[in-house]
């Protein structure tokens, strides 16, 4: 019988499995890379907008496809990574016609 005194602990909450914190930590990395890329492309499109091309749209779309661009293959490369074990990783191969 339990007395007044006698309390039981709470029973611990469930963490994520270590897998799921990993591919967790991958995304978070990914879209602040691409948040920062973005952005950072996008500024050097509107200062040479601003400097050189008589302040048109596109060298600013272009800095920011750039910026995302090199954000996606980056998180590509990351997550291709992750798949296979170390002695069976292929090298990419670059199809040229």
């Amino acid at each position: 019988m339990a007395t007044p005194g006698d309390t039981t602990p709470p029973a611990p909450a469930p963490s994520k499995p270590l897998s799921e914190a990993l591919l967790n930590e991958k995304w978070d990395h990914c879209l602040s890379s691409l948040a920062v890329r973005t952005s950072l492309g996008l500024g050097f499109g509107v200062v040479f907008s601003v400097l050189l091309f008589k302040r048109r749209a596109w060298p600013a779309l272009l800095g920011g496809g750039f910026g995302a661009g090199r954000a996606w293959e980056e998180c590509d490369n990351a997550f291709r990574r992750a798949g296979a074990p170390a002695g069976l990783r292929e090298p990419r191969k670059n199809v040229r016609p």
